[in-house]
């Protein structure tokens, strides 16, 4: 029953709509406590509750649809909220003061909100329908899309570069599909960026092996005539592009046709007229919000910040409020492919009388542009490949900055001050976009709420809850505030150390201390000590001496006494736990080389063990589907026949991914197979604070895609270019150059200087990336200690890697050669040779032979074997 019911007899408010400035609109409502004065009903076109459409393209990283979920059941049924999924409005009787969905649902309104959206624009061209063909909108289309590209194309396209263009291409690159985009206009992102971003952004997209097609129109879809499936598409210069997939995401247009049916008012070219309180102009009953209205200035916001003023206008104008809207920040910051890319305030100076400061850095793929007044006043600005200050110049804009223009847009150490902090924003400043707010009211809710933490700050004023760009400026503004008030910032690891993971390295190796609960008595709080810890610190400890090990006398084996209880699940069982509780076996193959004997093996063990196989893109086999007790008997068989632990279970070195270099491409100039060997063999089993992955590019063409890598090499005619703080993961980032022309040994030496740094100095689950974002100094200052040896450590850090290399030992051998690790490899420590019963075998997927075992954890299907 819903705790939050309206009275009987209260007036009826009606919904259409439930997308992202929906739901944000029943939130203001409920926050206004007019859910409980009005019968709220919701029509929903989709088969799902509103989800995060900004964040969409996450699906393809993993995120589940219910994970971009922005509500649940539990604030839908607290508010007595009668929500319809699937079932669209499709008529509006203003007259009667109905409306009528699809499923002939009729209800009457007293209050009628549209919040329809917008729909993908597909172009007029032949064949749009075909069989191949796709927009990029909602969780269903990118479902359809993965589906058709899993099993019907290797080739992909995308009709439209601007932002929601560049993403799909990403979803299309990630999907494994040779990927092209085709933009009509002269660059990428014409209403963002300027020419010089976009010519940056296109060097850098094409670098990562997207084929851009920009100033050039399609003209039609061409199909197969006998299935009708897309095989590609003509171009407006009359060449043909081959294709098995296309994808439209060339722009959306207001859905406003509900509207136009019941005869509201619309724009020239779309969208709602509303006034300044989102009210209809044509029936004051009416209000629309979002993508589907034309505001009072004029304009259709594309964006999810207006859309949530809008929201909370029109709440407020229900209520009785006098809140109103009339325009909005157009700001944007996202990773478009790995690449960062902003646009804030006038980005192109359309206003006049303006000046540019541009720094660019073509090898680099950097360009930022500032628009200044002739007065100083920052008006906006451009930023691609390095938006880091893109938070505080936002903030910054319509004000004087404190410093030269100039100096915000240079790079640290050439003439730029250090980072222009979010302390010198003035109070009126937008920190937060989405929600509209200040620093002013960041700073009061430490001062007059007692919010010391970014989550506390982000319950109460909502800054860092919608797209998440101003969470660091958030966090910056927390800590400095906390400071001025004179309080202590615990910068402590967890409740139970004080010490950062840092501290607690350079305690562990100074004092050569080998147990956690050692280290825990003697240096943890108080209050901790004598306890177990707890499970943050525990691995980050457990890292900290497996990475120490030979320096400190300790056991480098995992498993070994105490270290086994302080590991996680992967690290417990040398093995990745899957989703279905079975666990996936990854030997190493050092540079994706491998003898046709030991491709067999792997073979046979797939097939004798029923296991699911996966060329990965670290050039490896990943074999999926092993039970716990069948782990030894695999990797005997395995280290059997040359192979050894692959670490794709630990915060440790995972692969070295190689080209096939000169030896074989006509294109290479170094022997990247053999230093992609070099490497892994030389840094296999590392532990770090969290996972590292290398590449060895044999030319500048960079097919090994080095520069999205926590070290990556790439081979020059003089030798070696090593660039360091690349990530392609869930935030990607390009790699910055450390050094360049490098022999093999300087190579192998300054690798050995900037890993033991890292591993020394990083925070628990810091990638290389973040790592080096966040050190003081950054790069200039990363580079000043491992290539000019500024602190006077490097000496005692390549001995530490030293120790590392001479002390290594394979973690699958040790383990099946002594009885009692491998105790611990049972289902059931009484009857360690009998599998789970509660594990049925079911297959997954249609490309997997019907008889292949694979685990799904819950009651025994009927007829399964066990």
């Amino acid at each position: 029953m819903p705790t939050n019911t309206h009275t009987p007899g209260a007036p009826t408010l009606v919904l259409v709509g439930h997308g992202m400035v929906g739901q944000r609109f029943l939130e203001a409502l409920a926050g206004r406590g007019l859910t409980g004065t009005h019968r709220v009903v919701v029509l929903c076109e989709e088969p799902r509750p509103a989800y995060d459409r900004v964040q969409l393209t996450s699906y393809f990283s993993g995120r589940t649809p219910e994970e971009l979920s922005l509500t649940d059941r539990t604030f839908i049924e607290e508010h007595g909220i009668e929500l319809h999924l699937g079932d669209p409005a499709e008529r509006i009787d203003r007259s009667a003061r109905t409306v009528t969905a699809r499923s002939g649902l009729t209800i009457g309104y007293d209050t009628l909100v549209l919040a329809t959206g917008s729909f993908p624009f597909v172009p007029p061209v032949p064949n749009k329908d075909a069989e191949g063909c796709f927009v990029y909108r909602t969780i269903e289309d990118l479902l359809a899309i993965e589906a058709y590209a899993k099993t019907r194309a290797t080739t992909g396209a995308v009709v439209g570069g601007g932002l929601l263009g560049l993403e799909a291409a990403g979803a299309l690159q990630g999907l494994g599909l040779a990927t092209h985009v085709v933009e009509f206009a002269p660059r990428l992102m014409p209403v963002q960026v300027d020419e010089g971003g976009g010519a940056a952004l296109l060097r850098t997209l094409t670098d990562m092996g997207l084929r851009v097609h920009t100033g050039t129109g399609t003209e039609a879809i061409l199909t197969d005539g006998a299935s009708g499936a897309v095989t590609g598409m003509r171009l407006s210069d009359g060449s043909e592009l081959p294709t098995d997939m296309v994808v439209f995401s060339a722009g959306v247009r207001p859905r406003d046709q509900l509207a136009r049916d019941c005869g509201l008012a619309v724009g020239e070219r779309g969208g709602i007229t509303v006034d300044e309180r989102c009210r209809t102009v044509t029936d004051p009953r009416v209000f629309a919000i979002g993508e589907c209205a034309q505001a009072a200035d004029g304009r259709v916001y594309g964006l999810v910040a207006p859309g949530y003023e809008q929201a909370e206008t029109a709440a407020d104008a229900i209520a009785g409020g006098e809140t109103s809207f009339t325009g909005a920040d157009q700001s944007t910051k996202l990773k478009l492919l790995g690449v960062d890319v902003a646009s804030f305030g006038d980005a192109h100076g359309t206003a006049g009388d303006c000046l540019d400061v541009v720094y660019a850095d073509s090898r680099a793929g950097v360009y930022k542009k500032l628009v200044v007044g002739r007065d100083g006043t920052l008006r906006g600005g451009v930023l691609v490949g390095d938006a880091e200050a893109y938070g505080t110049l936002r903030a910054l804009t319509g004000s004087v900055p404190p410093v030269p223009p100039e100096q915000l847009v240079l790079p640290a150490g050439a003439g730029a001050p250090a980072t222009l902090g979010p302390s010198a924003l003035p109070d009126e400043a937008v920190v937060c976009s989405c929600h509209n707010v200040t620093k002013g009211a960041i700073r009061g809710a430490v001062t007059e709420h007692s919010c010391t933490t970014v989550p506390e700050v982000k319950q109460c004023t909502k800054a860092g809850t919608g797209c998440g760009s101003c969470v660091k400026v958030v966090g910056q503004l927390v800590t400095a505030e906390l400071e001025a008030n004179g309080v202590e910032v615990d910068q402590g690891l967890c409740g139970c150390f004080a010490q950062t993971r840092e501290e607690l390295y350079e305690i562990v190796l100074a004092l050569r201390i080998t147990s956690y609960q050692d280290l825990l008595d003697r240096h943890g709080r108080e209050s901790a000590r004598g306890g177990d810890g707890c499970e943050t610190c525990k691995p980050a400890v457990a890292s900290i001496i497996a990475s120490l090990a030979p320096a400190i006398g300790a056991s480098g084996y995992v498993l070994d006494g105490e270290q086994a209880a302080l590991q996680d699940t992967n690290d417990h069982f040398l093995a990745n736990l899957q989703k279905n509780g079975s666990y996936s076996v990854v030997p190493r193959i050092p540079g994706g080389e491998i003898a046709p004997e030991k491709l067999i093996v792997i073979g046979e063990i797939a097939r004798d063990f029923g296991l699911y196989t996966k060329i990965t893109g670290g050039q490896r086999i990943d074999m999926f589907g092993a039970r716990v007790e069948q782990l030894p008997l695999i990797w005997t068989r395995l280290v059997d026949a040359g192979f050894e632990s692959g670490h794709a279970y630990g915060k440790s070195l995972r692969t070295v991914k190689s080209c096939v270099g000169q030896t074989w491409c006509r294109y290479g100039v170094q022997d990247s197979v053999r230093m992609a060997i070099d490497l892994e063999l030389r840094y296999r089993g590392l532990r770090s604070p969290h996972k590292l992955k290398s590449a060895v590019s044999g030319c500048a063409r960079e097919c090994a895609e080095a520069r999205s890598k926590d070290f990556g090499v790439i081979a020059t005619a003089s030798g070696w270019n090593l660039y360091v703080g690349g990530n392609g993961g869930a935030t990607p980032r390009h790699a910055d150059l450390l050094a360049q022309d490098l022999t093999d040994p300087d190579l192998i030496r300054l690798i050995d200087r900037f890993l033991m740094f890292y591993i020394r100095t990083a925070d628990r689950l810091e990638r290389t990336s973040a790592w080096l974002e966040r050190i003081p100094g950054g790069l200039d200052h990363v580079r000043d200690v491992v290539v000019h040896d500024s602190l006077g450590i490097c000496a005692e850090l390549e001995s530490l890697m030293t120790a590392h290399v001479a002390h290594y030992r394979d973690e699958w051998a040790e383990t099946i050669n002594d009885p009692e690790k491998l105790a611990r490899f049972v289902s059931f420590v009484n009857a360690p040779n009998t599998p789970d019963p509660v594990v049925a075998f079911v297959p997954e997927r249609d490309q997997i032979k019907p008889d292949l075992p694979l685990l799904t954890i819950g009651r025994p299907l009927e007829g399964a074997t066990l």
